[in-house]
């Protein structure tokens, strides 16, 4: 065999090699991507929404079929969070709330709310989350068809006023941050529907 022959084989090997890598690599994408819009049409069944920018909002947040049902809680948990950190207090009226709204203890909800209270999240996600509760609230999603923004607003009262008071008692009054993102809440799960 002589060098021209080889040289030619070895890079016929390579050229095999290198597109034997490429298809690997776009099956694997290909399958990403239908895992994904997999996820999405899950998403989408569970809260009723079809549009694709939310639906990406939602996955964003790290919602997913199995967690969206904590969307609704969001608003409360910003609230826990308006005077910088989440009282004992704050914390147990949160989970009261997601107990009555089916949230085992112990199941990925739960953990990602857990993990929501140890870590605040971003204004932006809050922002977003309060956005996308507006929207669900407008089209009647599944995953709060049985709220309104009424009650939604009723619960971040309640954890507003959660903290302090004397034995058992709630004596403690609204604080500023509290009461100006209540108006916030409000206006945001209010404000579509005029």
């Amino acid at each position: 065999m002589s060098d021209h022959d080889a040289f030619a084989e070895r890079g016929r090997a390579l050229e095999e090699d290198y597109f034997r890598k490429r298809d690997r690599e776009l099956i694997e994408k290909l399958r990403r991507t239908a895992a994904a819009d997999q996820t999405r049409g899950e998403l989408s069944k569970q809260t009723g929404v079809t549009d694709p920018e939310l639906l990406k909002d939602l996955e964003e947040l790290g919602l997913t079929a199995d967690t969206v049902a904590l969307l609704p809680l969001v608003p409360a948990v910003e609230l826990a969070w308006a005077e910088g950190g989440i009282t004992p207090a704050e914390r147990q009226m949160v989970l009261t709330l997601a107990r009555r709204r089916g949230i085992a203890e112990g199941s990925a909800p739960d953990r990602l709310l857990g993990s929501w209270m140890d870590s605040r999240p971003t204004p932006e996600q809050f922002a977003k989350a309060r956005r996308l509760m507006s929207a669900l609230l407008d089209a009647g999603a599944p995953v709060v068809k049985d709220l309104t923004a009424e009650q939604l607003i009723e619960y971040c009262e309640q954890i507003a006023s959660a903290s302090g008071g004397l034995f058992g008692l709630s004596l403690r009054a609204i604080s500023g941050e509290e009461r100006d993102l209540l108006t916030r809440i409000a206006s945001d799960l209010k404000g579509r529907r005029g």
